[in-house]
C-alpha cells in the first residue's frame, strides 16, 4: 500500500507489557493460598484502574488501557493455570510451601526462607520460587541433612536446620 495517504503522527507504538515472573515450559504453577490471594488482589486492582482510567488524551487512554489490558490477560492465563498446593504439610520434609532454615559452611548466621511459587517470590522477603536453583536443592531434604548448591563457580554446602509450615 502506498504511504502517501497515511498520516505519520496517526502511527501508534504497540506498548510494551512486560512480562510475568518465569514459569519454565512444561511446568505446573503451584501456588500457596497467600500467593493465590495475591494474584486474585492483584487481578481486582488491575480490574479498578481500567474502570476508573481518566486520561483525556484519546491516544494516551488507548496506549493506557492496551498496556492495562496486556496485563489483566496475563495474570488471568496465570490464575487460570493455578495448582493450589496447600494440603502438604510434612514437617519432616522439605516441601513446597515450606520456611527452612540452613546454613552454609563458613557462615556465620542461618538462612530462612519459604518456598513459594514464582508470582509470590521475593527475595526482599525471603521468599523463593521453587523453580528456583537453591529450593531445588531444598526440596527433599530433612533435618540435619547436607547437600550441595552450585552458586556460580562455587560449590556450597547446605545443612538444613528447621523445616516448618506456616500459613
Amino acid at each position: 500500500m502506498s504511504r502517501g495517504f497515511v498520516k505519520e503522527d496517526d502511527q501508534e507504538e504497540t506498548p510494551i507489557i512486560p512480562p510475568r515472573a518465569a514459569l519454565p515450559d512444561g511446568v505446573t504453577n503451584y501456588v500457596t493460598s497467600h500467593g493465590l490471594t495475591q494474584l486474585k488482589e492483584e487481578l481486582s486492582t488491575l480490574d479498578h484502574k481500567i474502570s476508573t482510567l481518566d486520561e483525556t488524551d484519546e491516544r494516551e487512554r488507548r496506549r493506557a488501557l492496551a498496556v492495562l489490558n496486556g496485563k489483566r490477560n496475563l495474570l488471568l492465563e496465570r490464575i487460570q493455570s493455578a495448582r493450589l498446593l496447600d494440603h502438604i504439610k510434612d514437617e519432616e520434609e522439605i516441601r513446597f510451601g515450606a520456611t527452612v532454615t540452613y546454613t552454609i559452611a563458613g557462615m556465620p548466621k542461618p538462612i530462612t526462607i519459604q518456598i513459594v511459587g514464582v508470582d509470590e517470590a521475593n527475595v526482599k522477603d525471603k521468599k523463593i520460587a521453587f523453580t528456583a536453583p537453591i529450593a531445588r536443592a531444598l526440596i527433599g531434604k530433612k533435618v540435619d541433612e547436607t547437600t550441595t548448591f552450585q552458586l556460580g563457580n562455587e560449590e556450597k554446602k547446605l545443612t538444613i536446620k528447621n523445616i516448618a509450615y506456616v500459613e
